[in-house]
């Protein structure tokens, strides 16, 4: 199933539940919505961005960073791979006070819920170890309407098995998705409430396990909400701005975790 049938199925099932705190009236203009929203084009995956690439100058301390997660962690949304949330990181962590020479990767896969997250950490794992993981999920979750408590579950398990194998760990919790303009109000309500509960839940089960967590339905959604810019052209995925703003909120956690793992070298 492509992602645009997937997220319209999830929209479906929103429009749906919200039947038990609405109006039959209130839910059909929810359905409507739905409908709305599932016909609208999403932007898919590039196949021609790198997924491998190291920035940086040569001699500098390397660093292996390695994104995981939904279609954020590809960069869906934007052409060019200076644009992509891992580019921008790489290039921020390559030009800042540290310097680093960024082997970056990405085992991200659009459309992933956080039960995905098992086969991603094992990918991840495979050959040379990273040093920090970058986890971005939890939209498609708050989406489908997920118990937040089940999402957490799984995402809290995919931070300990990298823990446990010696990689730093930076989880971007689920972005407020009140600032999406693909999906009118009151949908656009309704995602909005179930994303800040799978946030609310990530949190506690990142910090759990032994990760670090960057809020960035709180650190970023006002931009978001304010800045139509910050979505590419299908009103869901971020921009390259929209990435940028992302990029800029993990940095200093993801500098922190850096510094962690190169004592460790």
């Amino acid at each position: 199933m492509s992602e645009r049938s997937e997220f319209a199925a999830r929209l479906g099932r929103a429009a749906a539940l919200s039947l038990v705190a609405g109006t039959v009236g209130g839910a059909a203009v929810l359905a409507g919505q739905a409908i709305a929203a599932r016909n609208r084009p999403y932007a898919q995956p590039e196949l021609s961005l790198a997924l491998r690439a190291t920035v940086g100058r040569t001699g500098a301390a390397p660093l292996r960073l390695v994104l995981l997660g939904d279609s954020s962690a590809l960069g869906v949304g934007v052409e060019r791979f200076e644009d992509t949330i891992g580019g921008q990181l790489a290039h921020l962590l390559a030009e800042g006070p540290t310097g680093r020479r960024v082997h970056l990767s990405s085992v991200g896969v659009s459309g992933s819920r956080s039960t995905d997250l098992a086969t991603q950490v094992a990918r991840a794992l495979l050959g040379e170890r990273p040093d920090v993981a970058v986890i971005l999920i939890g939209a498609n979750d708050a989406t489908a309407m997920a118990r937040p408590a089940d999402a957490a579950a799984y995402l809290g398990s995919a931070v300990r098995r990298l823990r446990e194998a010696h990689v730093e760990v930076v989880v971007g919790t689920c972005p407020d998705l009140g600032a999406v303009r693909a999906v009118a109000a009151p949908l656009r309500q309704v995602l909005a409430w179930s994303g800040r509960r799978v946030a609310r839940a990530q949190t506690a089960a990142v910090l759990e396990a032994g990760g670090t967590v960057v809020e960035l339905g709180v650190e970023t959604g006002p931009v978001f909400r304010a800045d139509a810019g910050t979505l590419c052209h299908d009103g869901y995925h971020p921009s390259a701005d929209g990435y940028r703003v992302w990029a800029h909120a993990l940095l200093p956690a993801v500098e922190a975790a850096a510094t962690v793992a190169s004592r460790h070298h």
